[in-house]
């Protein structure tokens, strides 16, 4: 289960730097999709087999040269009530400052675990200037350079020794997961208390794997399954402005620990940017996918050419994954809940389709034949054989070819669009590999 480490300090003090330097085993693969390089705030560090992920408070503020230390101050504060760990970095060229030694006070109050990381140590001399950050009471400054990577083995080490294990043997394996996320105020609360309902005492809470993600059992009318529920657990006092950065942290918690995401849209809103950070949340994470369109009762015009409009500018939004449910719903007057559990059902059980080998190349054979990969400088691409790899999270598909390293992404679309069109996935990711025969 994930454990989510929250880079803090001023800036210019080279947090991307780190975060990039500690992303970057996946940055490879995570840059061949369309559309993540926006979301640089967010990625998935992998250190001795064990993972978690990073998140760089820094990405956040809006155009970083004059940002009031106040707004900094609250993203610290928000970072350390949703983090498990804390990487402070300070900058060895300049010295402490009052807004370093401002910070260590809420991160020593926080009582979380939090390490001092003293960047830009390009040289030795700078590992004696780390000594004055000794009087920021957080123990000893781990001498660094982000730019350079010197120090960042030992860094990870540390960080994998203060993650310790977490709590997730309390949950059922093989039970699926849906999380609902969504902007703050779009009715992710009320849908929880309409599935759940009056009966709440068939229902078990286990409080889960991370501080506060609780898992809601719900096993009635056929169903099983937990609600990964994270709306109902915010301290209301301290966050008040930047609930975007705030929404987002949650989000974070909540996706990484399911299996199938609601991702609810208020209709009487349309889709905004930070529906859209949630969305590429949940496609980086390879999770399933229903939208649900909430606040439908308030809407006038419930026509049919109404609907078909918001479908397609929600589908034109996400492209290029479309292929996943929508469906228009009032937690309110209770309006089509069942439906959103029976199609996340559904889409659960789509990551589980499997294809037969010998239909798969029956099917597809042809279509690639009939449209092949387009021929780069001269030479002619040919796909002769594919089939589904065994036991992977999410349905992957392996095609093989003579060159497969000019197979481009417009082309694996193609085939993944077409093995949508003849097989049921909705709602699910599906992986495209290219490889050599």
């Amino acid at each position: 289960m994930g454990n989510l480490v929250a880079i803090v300090g001023r800036p210019n003090v080279g947090k991307s730097t780190l975060f990039n330097r500690l992303t970057q085993s996946r940055r490879a693969i995570v840059s061949s999709e369309a559309g993540t390089t926006r979301d640089r705030q967010y990625g998935k560090c992998e250190w001795n087999g064990r993972e978690f992920s990073v998140v760089d408070t820094g990405g956040w503020v809006v155009n970083s040269d004059d940002i009031f230390e106040e707004e900094i101050r609250k993203q610290v504060i928000v970072a350390t009530e949703e983090a498990d760990l804390v990487l402070f970095l300070v900058d060895v060229m300049n010295g402490l400052t009052d807004w370093d030694e401002d910070v260590a006070m809420i991160l020593r109050r926080s009582k979380l675990p939090v390490i001092l990381v003293a960047n830009k140590s390009d040289n030795y001399a700078a590992y004696s200037d780390a000594a004055e950050f000794y009087k920021l009471g957080l123990g000893d400054p781990h001498c660094i350079s982000a730019a350079t990577g010197s120090g960042t083995g030992d860094l990870l080490d540390l960080v994998l020794e203060k993650l310790t294990g977490d709590g997730a043997d309390l949950i059922e394996e093989g039970i699926p997961r849906f999380a609902v996320v969504g902007r703050p105020n779009v009715g992710k609360s009320s849908i929880i208390n309409a599935f759940i309902g009056e009966d709440r005492h068939i229902v078990t809470e286990i409080a889960g794997t991370t501080r506060d993600s609780i898992y809601t059992r719900y096993d009635k009318f056929g169903f099983d399954f937990y609600l990964v529920d994270t709306a109902g657990i915010r301290r209301k006092n301290k966050v008040t402005e930047d609930l975007e950065f705030y929404s987002v942290m949650r989000s974070i918690r909540a996706i990484e620990n399911s299996d199938v995401c609601i991702l609810m849209i208020d209709a009487t809103r349309g889709i905004e940017a930070q529906d859209m950070n949630i969305f590429q949340l949940i496609q980086k994470n390879n999770k399933s996918l229903v939208v649900v369109v909430n606040k439908w009762d308030l809407v006038e015009d419930k026509s049919q050419l109404v609907i078909k409009t918001f479908e397609s500018a929600i589908r034109n939004r996400m492209a290029p994954f479309t292929d996943f449910p929508i469906i228009f719903a009032s937690a309110m007057t209770k309006q089509r809940i069942f439906k959103v559990l029976e199609t996340a059902k559904e889409v659960y059980q789509n990551r589980t389709a499997k294809v037969g080998t010998s239909k798969l190349n029956e099917v597809m054979l042809p279509l690639i034949e009939a449209f092949p990969p387009p021929s780069v400088k001269g030479k002619y691409i040919k796909i002769k054989y594919c089939m589904q790899l065994p036991n992977t999270q999410i349905p992957s598909f392996v095609f093989y070819a003579n060159l497969p390293q000019y197979v481009k992404e417009p082309y694996r679309r193609f085939l993944e669009n077409k093995i949508r069109e003849n097989w049921r996935m909705t709602g699910c990711p599906i992986n495209i590999f290219i490889r050599q025969k």
